[in-house]
């Protein structure tokens, strides 16, 4: 039995699945976005179950991510949205995969390997990151006429579509007028953009109405949100996908005035019982969790996390908690009883965003996925 694991609901990854697509218009398709191994998810069951979920299109990271994908068998679409090297183009025809054209100089470098290739161009509308500046039209259109890219879809990515701030919202719709005002030059032109999309997860929540071809949902995909804040100001009811679990190994009994752990950053003030569970930074867990009130979840209560998080283990205050035992399973995200603890919370907890927290989950953390709500399971 492994030290730490996550507990994967693909049924939950289904009834989401179902609810951003009953939020898209008629007609809009989602481009499941699976990169960072589906945000800790396992991206090889994931994109399966999608897949036979009716998902056609994937968006990943970069090559060895879409070439993963096709040697576990996955068929249709696959996206790279990063800059794929020149000595890796190849690939790109051997495995069949899209490539995204960051910018006028990158459709060049690709027309230029020599063979056909397909590819997303990419606009920048304000993310100033990727993709050409959608001020630069002759540029812009110029990424279009090259002979061997053979053009399959036009995009653009929102920067700040999760914000409910009137100056956010502002700088959304611009971004949005940007897109429309290009594609619009794009076809003047005579050329086919192929398919378009704009939205992620934020923007499938908040700007639902935006009639494209494809949505590109990521961590709304997984049940999660970034912020707490997130999910209070959400349309839809998501489910979470992934719990995250250990064991408890260990209940010592300490005296008050005693120390638990690395640098004695932990001083009991009174006799105390703390449980030494077995998952630690190696598996993800982030070490400021015990400077900011961070809990896990034992026989159905919160115990909180003392002293430092070491690489394989962290420590748990258990006092309160009765008859606590080696074996007993501590759950850091997910569900006890009538206590959870969300991957947001553990976020907030953390300073950072529900993506980093499940994207940064390490490989010894092993996955169990549960096909259905009567909790067969199967692992990887």
């Amino acid at each position: 039995m492994s030290n730490a694991w996550a507990e994967i609901r693909l049924d939950h990854l289904d009834y989401n699945l179902t609810a951003l697509r009953s939020a898209l218009p008629a007609g809009t398709q989602v481009m499941a976005v699976v990169k960072a191994d589906a945000y800790g998810h396992g991206a090889a069951q994931v994109a399966a179950r999608l897949y036979a979920c009716g998902v056609r299109s994937f968006a990943v990271a970069n090559i060895d991510e879409g070439i993963a994908l096709r040697l576990q068998g996955l068929e249709g679409e696959i996206l790279i949205l990063g800059c794929t090297p020149s000595h890796r183009l190849d690939d790109l025809v051997r495995y069949r995969l899209a490539q995204t054209v960051v910018g006028a100089d990158d459709a060049a470098r690709l027309q230029a390997f020599g063979k056909r290739i397909d590819v997303h161009v990419k606009i920048d509308t304000g993310m100033n990151r990727l993709g050409e500046p959608c001020e630069r039209i002759d540029r812009v259109l110029s990424m279009y006429r090259h002979s061997r890219l053979r053009v399959t879809g036009t995009f653009s990515h929102l920067a700040a579509a999760d914000s409910q701030e009137p100056s956010d919202v502002a700088f959304t719709r611009t971004q949005i007028e940007r897109f429309d005002r290009v594609v619009r030059r794009v076809r003047a032109a005579g050329f086919d953009p192929g398919r378009l999309h704009l939205q992620s997860s934020s923007g499938i929540l908040n700007y639902p109405e935006l009639r494209c071809d494809l949505a590109r949902p990521g961590i709304a995909l997984y049940g999660l949100l970034p912020r707490e804040r997130d999910k209070r100001n959400a349309r839809l009811e998501l489910r979470p996908v992934l719990s995250l679990k250990a064991s408890v190994t260990r209940v010592n009994e300490i005296r008050a005035g005693e120390s638990v752990g690395y640098g004695r950053r932990f001083v009991a003030p009174r006799d105390s019982r703390i449980a030494t569970v077995s998952i630690g930074y190696a598996d993800g867990i982030s070490r400021a969790l015990s400077d900011r009130g961070g809990c896990v979840l034992i026989r159905g209560r919160r115990a909180v996390i003392i002293g430092s998080i070491c690489m394989d283990q962290l420590s748990a205050d258990v006092t309160d908690i009765g008859d606590v035992r080696p074996g007993d399973t501590v759950t850091l995200i997910g569900q006890d009883g009538d206590e959870r603890i969300t991957a947001e919370e553990v976020a907030g907890w953390a300073g950072t965003i529900a993506n980093e927290v499940v994207s940064t989950l390490g490989p010894r953390v092993e996955k169990r996925y549960i096909l259905s709500e009567a909790g067969s399971a199967i692992r990887a």
